[in-house]
């Protein structure tokens, strides 16, 4: 039924910019929170940015604020983190999740999509 499929990863000197898609399908993405996630080798899951379906309020992890700009493009049904001044340690796998009904877990994850930042 529902799914998000991510895009826009790759590889790009520090400093550089990139910007990922989260493209949903079977559901409206403007009535769902959207997280943003990311993964680097050894490390644990931690989130990045979400977007809520309520006032399109922004949330960021600090290590991303002032760097990252989550938003979403309601009539491509289609979210998007622009990505500037990347460091190494922004290396990981980026997912994209939809939020719950419920509001208090996600409940469809994207693949993924590789971002290195490497000189």
């Amino acid at each position: 039924q529902a799914q998000v499929e991510e895009s826009g990863g790759g590889l790009v000197q520090p400093g550089g910019s990139l910007r990922l898609s989260c493209t949903a399908s079977g559901f409206t993405l403007r009535h769902y929170t959207i997280g943003w996630f990311r993964q680097a080798p050894g490390k644990e899951r931690e989130g990045v940015s979400c977007i809520s379906a309520i006032d399109d309020n922004k949330i960021y992890a600090d290590s991303v604020k002032g760097r990252f700009t989550i938003s979403r493009d309601n009539g491509e049904n289609t979210a998007y983190l622009q990505m500037n001044s990347l460091k190494p340690e922004d290396t990981a796998v980026y997912y994209c999740a939809k939020g719950s009904v419920s509001y208090y877990y996600y409940d469809y994850w994207g693949q993924g999509t590789q971002v290195t930042v490497s000189s």
